[in-house]
């Protein structure tokens, strides 16, 4: 009795133990499994676009820093910051007093010139015709005709310091240049200014700018310039406005590299075609230039893609084995890359190079050899399709 009791007990340990150890065994295999495929990936089609991405600061097209022609006095400041002002508005006024003063003076002066030209012209003409009937002598003639001449030359003189005194007058009122918006206002009234025409160059009153023209400032890397061309769309965000999504167009390319932030690049100018008024100058924005696009294409990662000798290979699932494979490649992002040949949908491909001794030999390679790898040894290469 004791011995089959003995026997039961070891069949249940037995059966216990086979029983564990075939849950354990397919618990196993899919966490294995699970494992392996973070490893690997399908080829699978997709759209890839490469776009040149850069930042730059957004400033209006059109900026004026606004001198006056003459020197003198502040007496108005009409617009303030902020202020949208048409063509030929008049943004601000100089103290004219003294000038005024001076063209009164003028005006008095010219018309005493005048009665003494009409004066001296009826001298001049019975001068004439005495001198024409031989009743006046020549000297007197000529100092008649003299004195005709230096009034009129007084006169003349006289019109032309008033023509003066008139265009200073009208240099004292400061006109908007074109349609715009004031940006800055260091001046304020009463206070002292000098003009365009003097040593320091003149003092700047405001600043305007056309803010329905706004372009972007970018600095683009020497690596990327040579990919780029006028007239080019570029998609510009801007990082003050979340969600606001922009077009624009290359206005200009600068002929000649310069350093920025210790990166040599060229600067390009970005017109917007379409610019928000919740965009303002001085916000930075994000562009980006598509240059190359692949659509519905084969793809895989750029991870699953090698590099040895000159060629691109990946490694291709066969089974419980790999297989090397070479691959032509087209565009790329900074994710995926275009399989142009070598690849079939849905295979899947490696994203870390599998154990040498699971590598089978390549069907599309001669004599079983990889790229780079003399004598038939396979060589796992540096990944990347540009690496």
């Amino acid at each position: 009795m004791k011995k089959l009791i003995i026997v039961l007990i070891i069949a249940a340990l037995a059966g216990g133990g086979w029983y564990y150890y075939k849950q354990s065994s397919q618990n196993a295999e899919p966490a294995m499994q699970t494992r392996q495929d973070k490893g690997v990936q399908k080829v699978k089609r997709r759209s890839i676009q490469l776009s040149i991405t850069a930042a730059g600061d957004i400033s209006p097209a059109e900026q004026v820093s606004v001198i006056p022609e003459t020197s003198g006095r502040i007496k108005a400041l009409l617009v303030d910051i902020g202020d949208n002002v048409k063509k030929g508005d008049v943004l601000v006024t100089l103290d004219d007093e003294t000038l005024l003063k001076e063209r009164d003076t003028q005006t008095t002066e010219i018309e005493g010139s005048r009665l003494q030209v009409e004066r001296d012209k009826r001298s001049y003409d019975r001068a004439q015709q005495l001198f024409d009937k031989g009743l006046l002598s020549t000297a007197e003639y000529e100092s008649a005709l003299a004195t005709y001449q230096i009034s009129t030359n007084n006169l003349v003189r006289s019109e032309k310091s008033l023509a003066q005194i008139d265009e200073r007058l009208s240099k004292t009122q400061i006109l908007a240049p074109f349609d715009c918006t004031v940006l800055t206002r260091p001046v304020s009234v009463g206070q002292a200014v000098s003009g365009s025409d003097g040593a320091s160059g003149g003092t700047e009153c405001l600043t305007v700018a056309d803010l329905n023209q706004m372009i972007i400032d970018a600095h683009i890397n020497q690596a990327d310039v040579t990919r780029m061309k006028l007239g080019q769309e570029v998609n510009i965000q801007v990082e003050a406005v979340t969600g606001l999504k922009l077009t624009g167009v290359v206005e200009r390319i600068a002929p000649q590299a310069t350093l920025k932030n210790n990166i040599k690049g060229f600067s390009c100018r970005i017109l917007l075609k379409n610019p928000d008024e919740r965009v303002r100058p001085g916000m930075t924005a994000n562009i980006s230039i598509p240059i190359a696009l692949a659509d519905n294409v084969l793809t895989v990662p750029l991870s699953a893609v090698f590099t040895e000798g000159g060629e691109r290979f990946v490694y291709i699932k066969k089974g419980d084995n790999w297989e090397q494979r070479t691959v032509k490649i087209g565009v790329a992002d900074f994710s995926f890359v275009e399989i142009q040949d070598g690849l079939n949908e849905d295979e899947i491909v490696a994203l870390e190079p599998p154990s040498m001794e699971l590598v089978a030999e390549s069907t599309n390679n001669q004599k079983g050899q990889f790229p780079g790898a003399p004598g038939g040894g396979a060589g796992r290469g540096n990944r990347g399709p540009g690496r």
